[in-house]
Order: C-alpha cells, then structure tokens, then sequence
C-alpha cells in the first residue's frame, strides 16, 4: 500500500509538471485562433531615409484586428491571415522648419501570423492609410493629405496566454498622389513600433 501511494504520488507530479510545461508552449497558436480580436496600444518613431533626410516622426493610437483564417500550412510557415485598422490620433512630422500635427487611419492592414513557434508569433504585413496634417507635408505647395502605404516586419511577444508585447519595423511611404500642386512626398521612411496587444474570443 504504501509503495502504491508513492507511485501514484509521483505519476500525479510528474503530470502535473507536465501539464504545467505543455501550458508555456504554443502560445501563439492557443491565443490567435481564427476569430480573435486582437487589441492594441501602440506608439513609435521614425526617420526618413531619403530626402531630406532629417525629417522625424513620432506617432501612437490603437489597433483593432480579426483573425479571419484558421491555421494554413505547416513547419516555420504555418499562420493564419488577419485584418486589422490602426487609428493615429497623434501623428507628428519633425522638420527643421517645422513641426507639423496630423492624424493617421489605416484601414487596411493585411497580416500574416506565423503561429508555429513556443512564445513569439513573427508576422509580416502591408498596411495602406491616409494621413491629415495641420500643415502641408512636405512643406511648401504641396497637401495637407498624404496617403500612407507601407510594409513591415514585426513578432508578438507573448508574455502570457493571450498577451503580447508588440515589436515592428516598417518601410513607409508618403504621398499626396497628385492633391497638392505639387507632390515630392517623403519616398522613403524607417519606422519602429512597440506596443501591447491583448487577444480576445476566438476558438
């Protein structure tokens, strides 16, 4: 009886550990299922990279994204689709001349999430938006209008189940696509994002 006890006692820690193991692995896949909400907050700077080159940017706002697909393929690609709208009500251009205000919305903002991995979710995207300022951007005859395509990398981070910390590189572009007389646009900018995003419903 007594050596009985003792097995059952280590049958029932070793799975207990076991269990505990298994609920640190899969993150991604277990929070990002098709039909979670993802919410976010998020903030970040950039730099333009062509000319002029010493233009800045610092923005934040929010995210709100569906997860539409469930999971597709299999090894490193495995993922799903999601489409998110981003809304930047601070949105500011740094230039030496000046310092212009705006706001940003992107409705669009395609993602894939790659789901494959124990805690941190890669994912790949292409966002386009729209931005208003209170000034024309660039400065002189142009728009105070700009639209604002764009591709970035980034990872979720997942802290716990359904929380991330959000990390993301991006390339942005700004035009005014012809709505100003004239329309030189910042061609070329490096954008970095961190924020944090909390998965909700779903599977």
């Amino acid at each position: 009886m007594k050596y009985s006890f003792i097995l059952v006692l280590l049958l029932v820690s070793g799975s207990a550990a076991t269990a505990q193991e298994t609920s640190s692995l899969d993150l991604p896949a277990r929070s990002m299922a098709q039909g979670t909400w993802d919410l976010g907050l998020f903030g970040g700077g950039g730099k333009e990279l062509g000319y002029p080159s010493d233009t800045r940017y610092v923005y934040a706002g929010g995210r709100v994204g569906l997860i539409l697909t469930k999971e597709h393929f299999s090894g490193w690609g495995r993922g799903n689709f999601e489409w998110a709208i981003d809304l930047m009500p601070l949105y500011t251009v740094l230039t030496p001349a000046k310092t212009t205000y705006g706001g940003s919305f992107r409705p669009a903002v395609w993602i894939w999430n790659f789901t494959s991995g124990e805690k941190v979710a890669p994912y790949a995207a292409v966002a386009g938006g729209i931005l208003f300022s209170t000034g024309d951007l660039p400065p002189g005859d142009t728009s105070w209008v700009n639209f604002t395509p764009e591709v970035a990398l980034g990872a979720n981070v997942f802290l716990k189940p359904r929380s991330a910390l959000r990390v993301e590189g991006a390339y942005v572009h700004h035009s005014n696509a012809g709505l100003g007389a004239r329309n030189p646009g910042y061609n070329a900018a490096l954008f970095l994002t961190v924020g944090y995003s909390w998965f909700r419903g779903g599977g």
